[in-house]
């Protein structure tokens, strides 16, 4: 697993494959939320890649929320693995390091938006402790979205 930068060729490779993924699962032009490169930037942000052999096989991020109101908040984003490395705990090793990397950035609470027609996401993110949060940002009233989110730390439930 390496930190990289959001820009990088590797992730920009595998943003063009799971958006393919989103079109393909929700239509249209798959994810259309405006995302800035620079937001995973230090300190605000880190996105990790997953490699085996040398070859991207994942990667997922995690950005500053920016909500005023809970300033400590971070949102994880491009959470992905490629299927031929599907199924072989890479999402779950790299969801750890995510939560473990915003935690040391100061981040109490980490939150997500993901699908319906993704239940492979939403099994693994339950299964992780992350639990229903109201709606929030771009999909907030998308009826498929599914908002979650996990206090880091010792085994706390989310405030909804």
């Amino acid at each position: 697993m390496r930190a990289v930068a959001y820009d990088s060729a590797d992730a920009q490779m595998l943003t063009a494959e799971v958006q393919m993924e989103y079109a393909r699962r929700y239509g249209g032009e798959g994810d259309i939320a405006p995302i800035d490169t620079t937001e995973f930037d230090a300190p605000n942000g880190a996105f990790l890649m997953v490699y085996v052999d040398d070859t991207p096989a994942g990667m997922g991020g995690w950005r500053r929320h920016g909500d005023a109101s809970s300033p400590l908040d971070a949102e994880i984003k491009r959470m992905y693995v490629r299927p031929a490395y599907q199924r072989r705990g890479l999402a779950r090793a790299l969801l750890d390091e995510i939560e473990e990397s915003a935690a040391r950035a100061g981040m109490t609470r980490l939150i997500l938006e993901t699908g319906s027609p993704q239940p492979e996401a939403v099994q693994m993110y339950r299964a992780a402790g992350y639990e229903d949060i109201p709606a929030f940002g771009f999909y907030a009233s998308d009826p498929l979205s599914v908002h979650l989110g996990k206090l880091l730390g010792a085994d706390r439930r989310v405030e909804s």
